[in-house]
């Protein structure tokens, strides 16, 4: 596929794929991008899954009319971007790869070779010229792999992203762009803000026309609608107002008052958005969790301790970095409710966190007192 007339794209979609990374659901499937430049000397940025060799090297072999590779650029050594590189280098044995010193290190891991003989080691602010076309390497350390290096091509004003706005779904898949990329990000970027800041000052610096990521579809209109959240993504900040509740429920009490709370602050025009642990994609309820700017935990002492889906899911939130938000508070027990008290322990190592004043105590079931301690919390939440 021409993207323009020296760049082309020739990567593959998965769509029999249902999880991935083994734990995220993608019901659109998955593409794994990849492009080539053809000038006096071509240049293939990274390879695809392993399953998927045989496709990559035929699209790769109907681009290239009749010429060989010069290069292979490795950006990102995650399998489902680098597992096909020992078989390029068997097909182009006079091509040289080039990477970062850390990318070789992981490569000898995978393939049992450093390529030492045909490799090209780059750093930040290092260049490799094809004809007209310039490649200017740039460090992503930790976004989201250690090795991790992007690319910008001068001349076109291209950024070749790596996993940096990557989105769940296939390529061939026409779907809302922020919904899946944000589930993407804070799956599996979202604990390196503080790197993907540093990328995104980096990329500030750079005229950019088209961003090619190796997931998920080119950018090449409005950038300034994905640089913006990518900003607000990774500095942890609030992308929309509105409340998170989160809850697992045993009986249906507990239930019963997250449903009560969300009719309360849904009268002050709030959106709210509810996810059952015990039912849901916790990453869809991670997700939620890190776009609005209030999160409702309610759950059962369990145990002694919180339910456990509730327990993975404050885990996972945490592990990501959560920070920046106000938390409210239902907890349910039938004689020594410990919920509330395990809960905000476990959040007490998140940053800048607001707990709030109010709270919701159920004892087995909920009683007139619980319905005004409801309101309360929900007059709270819904404060502008």
């Amino acid at each position: 596929m021409k993207i323009t007339q020296d760049v082309r794209y020739i990567g593959v979609s998965d769509h029999d794929l249902d999880l991935f990374e083994g734990q995220y659901k993608v019901p659109d499937g998955m593409a794994y991008n990849s492009y080539v430049i053809l000038d006096e000397k071509i240049a293939v940025f990274d390879t695809v899954d392993k399953k998927f060799g045989d496709e990559w090297l035929d699209n790769l072999k109907n681009e290239l009319g009749g010429r060989t590779p010069d290069y292979l650029v490795v950006l990102h050594m995650e399998p489902d971007h680098s597992a096909n590189i020992a078989k390029f280098a068997g097909v182009y044995k006079n091509a040289k790869i080039v990477s970062s010193a850390a990318a070789f290190r992981m490569m000898k891991a995978y393939f049992g070779d450093e390529f030492e003989n045909r490799r090209v080691v780059v750093k930040e602010g290092d260049k490799l010229e094809l004809g007209k076309h310039e490649l200017t390497f740039v460090g992503a350390p930790m976004v989201h792999w250690l090795e991790v290096m992007v690319a910008y091509e001068s001349s076109e004003k291209l950024l070749f992203s790596a996993d940096a706005f990557g989105k769940f779904g296939a390529f061939d898949v026409d779907a809302d762009w922020a919904c899946e990329a944000r589930r993407y990000y804070f799956g599996i970027v979202g604990k390196f803000g503080v790197q993907a800041q540093n990328l995104l000052k980096k990329a500030a610096t750079l005229d950019i026309a088209k961003i090619l990521p190796l997931h998920g579809p080119l950018l090449t209109e409005n950038l300034g609608y994905y640089l913006d959240l990518y900003n607000t993504w990774s500095s942890y900040g609030i992308e929309s107002e509105g409340v998170t509740i989160a809850y697992t429920s045993v009986y249906g009490h507990t239930e019963k008052a997250v449903k009560l709370l969300k009719e309360e602050i849904e009268k002050a025009g709030v959106k709210v958005a509810v996810h059952d642990l015990a039912r849901c994609d916790e990453s869809e309820a991670v997700e939620d969790a890190f776009r609005y700017g209030k999160l409702v935990l309610a759950t059962t002492t369990y145990n002694g301790d919180v339910f456990p889906q509730m327990r993975d899911f404050i885990n996972d939130i945490v592990e990501h970095n959560y920070q920046n938000r106000t938390v409210g508070f239902i907890e349910n027990g039938s004689w020594a409710p410990v919920a509330k008290r395990k809960m905000t322990e476990m959040l007490s190592v998140c940053k800048n966190m607001t707990f709030a004043e109010s709270s919701v105590k159920i004892l087995s079931a909920v009683s007139e007192q619980n319905k005004e301690e409801i309101k309360k919390l929900a007059e709270e939440l819904g404060a502008k």
